[in-house]
């Protein structure tokens, strides 16, 4: 799953950053199984069924505060089922419940609107708007960032 989604372009929409050497997958999935101290991804799963992975990594403002930024990519048959905003739900409770972080990020494009409906589904606030904050298809794109915090009420 992790490498089809690394070598499959458009599988992922915006976010498909370009051919990189596949074999960085295979390397990764051998050093630690995807599961690091400092970031990891696991399969999202329907039943039997693999629909895609959830991603997490650590990041930090200042230097010494840390948060995640997490992240999702589904199979496009998979998509529009409830499965994502879910999958994000059931990851930031874990890492609530096993991390001392106060914040979890995620951030998503202007126009992808089924992302941000789940993020808000999955107890995030949508924080602004960072403007050209990455190139993708060829052109800087807007980036909306969201966040979740452990004080944060669950709905």
């Amino acid at each position: 799953m992790f490498w089809r989604f690394s070598t499959e372009p458009g599988l992922i929409g915006l976010d498909w950053g370009g051919f990189k050497d596949h074999q960085t997958t295979v390397r990764r999935y051998a050093e630690d199984g995807f599961l690091g101290s400092d970031k990891g991804r696991l399969i999202v799963q329907d039943g039997h069924e693999a629909t895609g992975f959830v991603s997490w990594g650590e990041g930090s403002f200042d230097g010494k505060t840390k948060y995640w930024e997490v992240g999702i990519a589904l199979l496009p048959e998979y998509r529009g089922r409830g499965i994502g905003w879910r999958a994000q739900r059931m990851l930031v409770d874990y890492l609530f419940e096993h991390t001392p972080v106060h914040r979890i990020q995620a951030a998503t494009h202007p126009e992808n609107q089924a992302e941000q409906r789940s993020l808000e589904k999955a107890g995030f606030q949508l924080e602004g708007v960072i403007r050209g904050a990455e190139f993708r298809a060829g052109e800087y794109r807007d980036g909306w960032p969201y966040s979740r915090l452990r004080t944060d009420p669950v709905r």
